[in-house]
């Protein structure tokens, strides 16, 4: 990895921000990518652009969550649709925004300052999906970590039609009900889900070492992220959360499926809750 200067991920710190000012600091043509970065956007062309940022309120993709989308404008009158947004492959901690100048002879120059904006209604809807998440894992922790032979929280996905925890162990299909029970039980008691930030000591004096994330996952010196979901359970997580649980709204536990020793649950947020 390429020692940079660090994207500043303002949605970590404020997941309220849906619109920001911050400075351009590079534009890159598609074609000028390298390979590994053009790899992380396969729907890229010649007429696409990746837009660095000093600041970001888009959440990129990763931890399971899918990239926001929204837009970037210039104080000229230039303005760039953000189809998508990835860590930079080569650069560590930078932000990637890919997308399309709205006008192809109207583009940003560095140094520019612009408005970026959000898509609201995408975010809250991964926001809350993130957040279900935390909750259906907590759930099948507390029903099933004395229960299930190597019990362990493997990873997530929280896309809208994918969305799933697995796990480590074999969860037979008559926890699904239980596991529904206990879902329903931590959306309806409107736990607060607070991110905070621990240090190693932070994770040691609470009995959850398992949780240590990579140290290469943060700058040195700098904090892990956690989201502390009150009275359930604690996540390493850099993603977007509902301030309480019952924000998710109805979540239905759809099915488990299992396969070479492990066991995923997939489960859904309804379309319509807020």
């Amino acid at each position: 990895m390429t020692s940079t200067v660090r994207t500043f991920l303002a949605f970590q710190h404020n997941a309220k921000l849906h619109n920001l000012q911050t400075i351009v600091r590079a534009i890159h043509p598609f074609p000028a990518l390298e390979e590994s970065n053009r790899q992380l956007f396969k729907q890229g062309t010649d007429a696409d652009h990746v837009v660095v940022t000093d600041q970001t309120i888009f959440h990129p993709q990763g931890g399971g969550q899918p990239s926001d989308e929204g837009t970037m404008t210039s104080a000229s009158g230039a303005a760039f649709t953000v189809a998508a947004v990835r860590m930079d492959a080569v650069r560590e901690g930078q932000v990637l925004h890919f997308g399309r100048f709205t006008t192809a002879s109207t583009v940003f120059s560095e140094g520019d300052t612009v408005e970026q904006a959000i898509d609201t209604d995408k975010r809250l809807l991964y926001s809350r999906l993130h957040t279900a998440g935390h909750v259906l894992g907590a759930a099948v922790r507390h029903l099933l970590e004395k229960e299930v032979e190597d019990f362990e929280e493997l990873k997530a996905s929280h896309f809208p039609d994918s969305a799933a925890c697995e796990f480590q162990g074999v969860i037979e299909g008559k926890w699904k009900d239980p596991i529904q029970q206990k879902v329903n039980e931590f959306v309806a008691a409107k736990l607060p889900v607070e991110v905070e930030w621990w240090d190693e000591e932070d994770f040691r004096k609470r009995g959850l070492e398992r949780l240590l994330p990579d140290r290469s996952l943060v700058a040195p010196g700098e904090k892990f992220r956690v989201v502390n979901v009150v009275g359930a359970e604690v996540y390493p997580c850099g993603g977007t959360h509902v301030d309480t649980t019952d924000l998710c709204g109805p979540t239905t536990v759809r099915k488990i499926t299992r396969k070479a020793g492990k066991s995923k649950v997939s489960y859904t947020v309804s379309a319509g809750s807020h």
